[in-house]
């Protein structure tokens, strides 16, 4: 068994576009710029978002945070977000997840511009990345891809099995593996709620991805000997032995998972970094002007 180290990975990657950046300025070009609309005061949300301003700062972007409380009216942010639109100094503009219940998340995603969609959910993005066009890829499936190139693991031909069919993470995921690509050219299982006899097609997995939300969900004996595992999923538990009291788990059941596989991500330090580099990528082909004029 071997970690996939994501933590690793989005450093290196993080220090590649830092170089470029630096190339850029000398250059006298234009220095890529991320923003970021908050609304109201989740915890998980904050953090998020302060990483990425931190991100942002290492690798030389400009970046803006646009705070709102959480009675915003939904006119008012999707005037906010119109705006950003306009303003030629902004490259990328996400707008962090949950929002209000009052808030419609896909009205917000269809305002943005998709020449601005950094978290690639735009339709146009999506419809793009179906076609396998040049698009904005959806941060934590586009930063799964790099992790799996860098190794590097071998998924022409082989079974991938996905656990999960969000729009953020699982859907887009299926689509990307079975797209004529590297990585890609899988044969793809798209599992969820509704799928029977799971533990079985989890057994035909070369490549596992699991992207639940339930800890823990993976156990041993629903992993073939060898298999890749991805494990997406990051989840607050109560831990009393933590100074925090929680502790983190994934969607798969680690320590009992990983002596069958061949590749493994860990969580946490696996996925979640990745996405984080992501993100920066499509920023930066924002700023190149790389998929639209």
């Amino acid at each position: 068994m071997q970690i996939l180290d994501g933590k690793q990975t989005s450093s290196t990657i993080q220090d590649e576009i830092a170089a470029e950046v630096a190339a850029i300025r000398s250059a006298g070009g234009k220095i890529p710029h991320l923003a970021a609309i908050l609304v109201g005061n989740n915890p998980a949300s904050e953090a998020y978002v302060r990483n990425k301003v931190k991100d942002c700062e290492r690798v030389g972007f400009g970046s803006s945070l646009f705070r709102f409380d959480e009675t915003i009216s939904e006119e008012a942010l999707l005037d906010k977000i119109r705006e950003v639109n306009e303003n030629a100094e902004i490259d990328g503009l996400i707008v962090q997840l949950p929002l209000p219940a009052h808030i419609s998340a896909e009205k917000v995603t269809e305002t943005l511009a998709p020449e601005k969609d950094v978290d690639g959910f735009h339709p146009v993005n999506v419809g793009r990345m179906a076609k396998n066009l040049p698009a904005y890829l959806p941060a934590t499936p586009y930063g799964i891809l790099e992790l799996l190139k860098r190794y590097p693991i071998e998924t022409s031909g082989k079974h991938c099995v996905v656990l999960g069919r969000s729009h953020i993470v699982g859907s887009p995921m299926s689509i990307l593996m079975a797209r004529n690509d590297n990585p890609g050219n899988c044969t793809v299982t798209l599992c969820h709620s509704r799928t029977k006899d799971l533990k079985a097609q989890t057994l035909q997995a070369d490549i596992l991805i699991a992207a639940l939300g339930i800890p823990e969900f993976v156990k041993a004996d629903m992993v073939k000997e060898g298999a890749v595992v991805i494990d997406v999923g990051i989840t607050r538990v109560e831990d009393a032995s933590k100074k925090s009291g929680f502790a983190l788990r994934g969607d798969v059941a680690y320590d009992e998972v990983a002596p069958r596989c061949s590749w493994i991500t860990p969580v946490p330090g696996g996925v979640g970094p990745m996405t984080r580099a992501a993100l920066l990528l499509n920023t930066l082909d924002a700023a190149k002007r790389s998929f639209y004029p």
